[in-house]
Formats: structure tokens, sequence, C-alpha cells
């Protein structure tokens, strides 16, 4: 007697191709904003300029302050992630303006008329962040193997690094465009968008360890997605670096609050046309 075997239920195969039209909806768009890169590489070369100053300029004269205690890093090591994670949250924390932009010159508009995902619209805005990102990444491994900086080549801490790049870039830019979603207007975004990104940086361990802050500033760090960023980053780039929470917290934190970000970035996105 010949075994049949059943067919898959029309609903799985209905749900394979969902997730199918969702990944292609974020490459798309993800693939579209990374074309613009191509049109302005004046972009990437001014870019370089600030994480250069922040390692040339001010880890040469911090490393001179004997009160600066990073533990068995030198202090050009231990700012070197830090200085990678604030040049990728410089980028991404601007990005919502991109988002008004497009609102103004009617693409918000074509986007929401399209049949793809909302979340796969601000997944792929949030990824092409992430590529922007991974710019700074070279430049600040460039730098710091030009200034002797001990680090970490090891093909899995530099792909991990890439990772975290990636997934900080997305979260701050998926913030960003929330940010947007609720001023609207270019002008208000500016004073916002500046308001916020010093306290990130400054409250978080880029430029020196939470020990050092008073008590108040380290419940402002531990609850700060930049700080779980270059914890992992101090870990994964430098030779002798290690982490303060633990690899697996600290992609947690960065993965669960990403996430939630691109639910209520899902949500309040179509709300800008209004």
């Amino acid at each position: 007697m010949t075994s049949v075997v059943p067919a898959a239920p029309r609903s799985d195969w209905a749900e394979t191709a969902r997730i199918f039209r969702f990944g292609t909806h974020v490459l798309s768009v993800t693939y579209a904003e990374v074309r613009k890169l191509r049109h302005d590489p004046l972009e990437l070369a001014t870019r370089a300029v600030q994480p250069t100053l922040w390692l040339v300029v001010f880890g040469k004269v911090m490393a001179h302050v004997r009160g600066l205690q990073t533990g068995n890093l030198d202090y050009l090591d231990f700012l070197t992630p830090g200085v990678l994670a604030q040049s990728a949250l410089f980028i991404s924390i601007f990005y919502g303006i991109a988002a008004i932009w497009e609102r103004d010159l009617g693409v918000l508009q074509k986007y929401l008329v399209s049949p793809a995902f909302r979340s796969a619209l601000v997944l792929g805005k949030a990824l092409s962040a992430g590529v922007r990102g991974l710019s700074q990444a070279v430049v600040v491994y460039l730098l710091a193997l030009a200034m002797g900086i001990a680090l970490n080549f090891r093909l899995m801490n530099v792909l991990l690094v890439l990772v975290l790049i990636l997934i900080g870039s997305a979260l701050f830019a998926t913030a960003s465009l929330i940010i947007a979603c609720v001023v609207k207007t270019r002008e208000r975004f500016m004073g916002i968008g500046q308001v916020l990104t010093m306290p990130l940086f400054f409250a978080s361990n880029a430029i020196y360890p939470v020990d050092l802050m008073p008590g108040w500033l380290q419940l402002l760090a531990r609850i700060n997605p930049l700080t779980y960023q270059v914890d992992a980053l101090r870990a994964l780039m430098i030779a002798r670096g290690s982490s303060s929470f633990g690899l697996a917290m600290d992609f947690l934190v960065l993965l669960g609050v990403f996430v939630g970000l691109v639910g209520v970035a899902a949500e309040m996105y179509p709300r800008m046309v209004t």
C-alpha cells in the first residue's frame, strides 16, 4: 500500500510567504537608504573627523590625568570602544530628521500606501543607520591601529563588534524616528536631538568608568543602552578588555530595547502624515 505524504498545511505556507515578504520589504528599504551614500561620499569623510579628534586630541590629553583609573587598561585602550559607540550614536540620533524630510517631500506618503509592513519600513530604516555606523567602525579601527592600541582581531570578536554596531545604531535611529513622529518639525527635532545626545554620551561608560560617577549618575548609566553597548565593545575590541555586566546581558539589553522601540515606532510612523 502506497503511503501518501501529507501536504504542508496552507497556514504554514502562508506564514512562510508572509515572513519572506517581510524580509524582502526590510531589505528593499535598507538598500534604498544605503544607496544614498553613493551620492554623498563626502558625508563619510566628514564623519571621520569626530572620532579622530576624540582619540588623537582628547584621548592623548586625558591619558595624562592620574586620577582617572581604568583598571588594567591604558586610557586610550579604554576610550576607543567608547569613541566608536559615540560616533555611531551621533549618526543615528539625528536619523529621524530624514523621516521629516521624506514627509515634506511626499516620499513617506508613498511608503505608507505601499503594501509594505509598517514594522518592515521602520526596521529597514534602522538597519540602514546600522550600515552607516559600520563605516565609523572602519575609521576607528584604522585610527586605533595607527595609534598602537591593543586591538583584538579574532574573527569572531570582529564579527560581534560589527553586530553590536548594527544593533546599537539601529536602536538609536529607531528612537530618533519616534522623536520625529512626536515633534514633526525639523526645528524642534534638532533642538531635542542636541539635548538628548550629550546626556546619553556622558551618562555612560564611554569616557570614564561607571564607578567614578556619583550615585545618581550611576543609576542613569545603568539604564542607558549606550552603557551596555560600550561595555560589550570594550570586551570584544580590546585585547585585555572585559565586560562588567557580561556579554549575554549586554546583548539582551540592547536587543530587548531595540525590539520594544521598533514596536512603538511601527505604531507611530504612519501618524507623521497627519
